[in-house]
């Protein structure tokens, strides 16, 4: 299973329990354990807590993603791109000094 495919999963379990615990929040308002506004703000507060959980999760992910690409010895996408940029410059360099060269020489 590859870690995509984890995080869908958790992602969607996470779904699932909203979905259930509105359902919950429902039958306590039709029983009148809860008022209407006593189940709006704890679906409120659930919601948040449900968004807090999933920023710590990907922020959990990218860190270990980030984690293993070092121990792997994995450039990160902002090294290549300095990489590129520096090949880019070196090469404009290049040209321009065998396009000298021809000029002059010639």
């Amino acid at each position: 299973m590859t870690l995509s495919e984890i995080i869908k999963k958790a992602m969607l379990a996470g779904l699932g329990a909203q979905e259930k615990a509105k359902e919950f929040i429902d039958e306590l308002v039709k029983a009148g354990e809860l008022s209407k506004t006593e189940a709006a703000s704890l679906v409120k507060e659930w919601v948040g807590k449900a968004e807090e959980s999933t920023r710590d999760l990907d922020t959990k992910v990218k860190d270990a993603i980030a984690n293993a690409f070092e121990k792997l010895n994995i450039p990160s996408r902002d090294a290549i791109e300095k990489l590129e940029k520096k090949v880019q410059n070196l090469s404009a360099k290049i040209d321009k000094l065998e396009g000298g060269k021809g000029e002059g020489g010639a």
